[in-house]
């Protein structure tokens, strides 16, 4: 078993709920994206980010809007529909509840 594809595997698990995250409190365009996630050790290129946007965007759970900028071309600015609001919630939830659940699984001694 290759440890780095599991850990690949592991990071591509998480990385929906992360960008949802992100957009939760402010709309942000995809360089920004990828810079919070960099910043957060969450190492991801934006050939992996923008199909998992448009794949976002296309189960209503992000819109976009196109805006002007001052150092270069337009900017696709990505937000959180109402439905990815709820989804998120949702996400939240289960994110809790696993990694309580990792949590208590790999600290116990009891199983030893």
């Amino acid at each position: 078993m290759n440890i780095e594809n599991t850990k690949a595997q592991m990071r591509k698990g998480i990385l929906e709920f992360c960008i949802l995250s992100v957009l939760k409190d402010k709309d942000c365009y995809t360089s920004e994206i990828l810079e919070i996630l960099k910043d957060a050790k969450l190492l991801v290129v934006e050939g992996t980010v923008y199909p998992l946007l448009t794949r976002l965007k296309n189960d209503q759970l992000l819109s976009y809007r196109w805006e002007e900028s001052t150092s270069g071309p337009p900017r696709k600015y990505y937000r959180l529909t109402e439905q990815g609001n709820d989804f998120l919630k949702e996400l939240s939830i289960t994110w809790k509840e696993l990694s309580d659940a990792v949590h208590i699984i790999t600290n116990s001694n009891s199983h030893e």
